[in-house]
C-alpha cells in the first residue's frame, strides 16, 4: 500500500485541536478541523476557519498527491475548490 499523503496526516494528528493552514497562494489561516478520516489512502475533513466561520471541505486529490480545500458559498449548498495545502502547523496562539 502506498504511503498516505503527509500534510493529511499531520492535519489528522493534530485535529481536532485549531491548526494554522497555508495555502498554495501563500495565504494562512486557523482552522477549526471535525471529522478527518482516511479510507484507505483517501483523506476527507471538513472545518470552519476563525477569520469567516465559514464551512471547509478538506479532500486529497485522485493521485494522492495534495490536500484540496473546498468552501462553501453562504447558504447555498455549493463548494468553490479555493486551492491546496502546502503547509500545516499546531496554532500556537
Amino acid at each position: 500500500m502506498a504511503d498516505l499523503n503527509p500534510i493529511a496526516k499531520r492535519i489528522h494528528q493534530l485535529s481536532p485541536d485549531p491548526v494554522e493552514l497555508t495555502l498554495g497562494n501563500g495565504t494562512t489561516a486557523i482552522f477549526h478541523i471535525s471529522g478527518a478520516e482516511f479510507f484507505q489512502q483517501e483523506f476527507q475533513a471538513e472545518g470552519v476557519c476563525e477569520d469567516d466561520e465559514a464551512d471547509y471541505r478538506f479532500i486529497t486529490s485522485t493521485d494522492n498527491g495534495s490536500v484540496l480545500v473546498g468552501r462553501k458559498d453562504g447558504s447555498e449548498s455549493e463548494w468553490t475548490m479555493i486551492g491546496r495545502v502546502t503547509e500545516v502547523t499546531r496554532d500556537g496562539s
